[in-house]
């Protein structure tokens, strides 16, 4: 990318507001990623608009990051743009029964949010450690809830930068998939629609399931959570499990021991590391199982084995 247009990102969303080479294991939970050669934070939907123009323009890869919680980012760092809506497009509002929050939003505040409301129907996304923006694409869930089972509408924005409000029946919600996902929209905003309950049902529901969290995830080091989906009538945590994975290490990446279906990073672990490690695992259950797993997490930029 040439310093000309580097110099147009700051003329328009402001210095403070635009980073150049920044590190990314500093924003994703794995931390792991070399840096990003242009990181913007815009604090508008016109801002956003503008740098998905300029990128397309000039045909610069770009790329959402929400929380960075479902993400591997190469060692060599991502050539391009990526535009960071964690930090400013977070707002949150109560209206009745639904909740209307930004792209934003920690799904952890919008739990919050709804148990002061003592609005009842959000608490299995409490402990999920990510973004409404990045749950809303990939219909996160967690304790047998999915966000299709809260959404009422979402507001996206096109590759042309036009903003759209779909209803929830028009997403086309799977596992772990959305029809933003498959059209490349960008989540705006989205309503919850949630159900009138009593606060202290509430609380002891969100501290059960965040016992269980604790008790069952290797939550006290860095990874992406599951690492990979679910096939179809298995579980991939039983399966890594039985083909003798637990523990099992590529340099700093490993197989946790205390629930198999995490890969965490113990300390200085790569990209490559864990790359490796998941094809690895990947290898070995389907010699022994006939079973191949796919990977929920997100792999961005260059990756020497794959």
């Amino acid at each position: 990318m040439n310093k000309e247009i580097k110099q147009r990102f700051c003329q328009q969303l402001g210095n403070e507001r635009v980073r150049f080479e920044e590190r990314m294991c500093d924003h994703t939970t794995f931390r792991i990623g070399g840096p990003a050669e242009v990181f913007v934070m815009p604090e508008s939907y016109e801002q956003i608009a503008w740098v998905i123009r300029q990128c397309r323009q000039e045909a610069i890869p770009y790329f959402i990051l929400g929380n960075g919680s479902n993400l591997l980012v190469s060692d060599h760092g991502y050539r391009g743009v990526i535009i960071q809506l964690d930090r400013n497009l977070g707002e949150i509002t109560v209206n009745g029964m639904e909740i209307r929050a930004a792209a934003g939003a920690l799904l952890s505040t919008i739990a919050a949010t709804a148990r002061r409301a003592s609005l009842s129907g959000f608490e299995f996304a409490g402990g999920i450690p990510g973004t409404l923006g990045g749950a809303v694409t990939m219909n996160a869930g967690a304790y047998g809830g999915e966000m299709k089972d809260v959404l009422k509408e979402v507001t996206v924005m096109n590759q042309d930068g036009e903003i759209l409000r779909i209803p929830a029946d028009k997403l086309e919600l799977g596992y772990r998939t959305s029809i933003i996902k498959t059209a490349g929209y960008i989540v705006l905003e989205a309503v919850i629609l949630l159900k009138k309950g009593n606060i202290e049902e509430i609380t002891a529901l969100s501290r059960k399931l965040s016992a269980q969290r604790i008790e069952k995830q290797p939550l006290e080091y860095p990874s992406a959570g599951s690492t990979f989906k679910r096939p179809e009538g298995y579980f991939a945590g039983k399966l890594i499990m039985d083909s003798d994975l637990r523990g099992y290490r590529v340099g700093g990446a490993q197989v946790s021991e205390k629930h198999c279906g995490f890969v965490i990073n113990t300390g200085g672990a790569t990209a490559e590391d864990v790359s490796t490690l998941m094809k690895n695992v990947t290898d070995i259950v389907y010699e022994k199982f006939g079973v191949k797993l796919e990977p929920e997490v997100k792999f961005l930029g260059r990756f020497d084995g794959r």
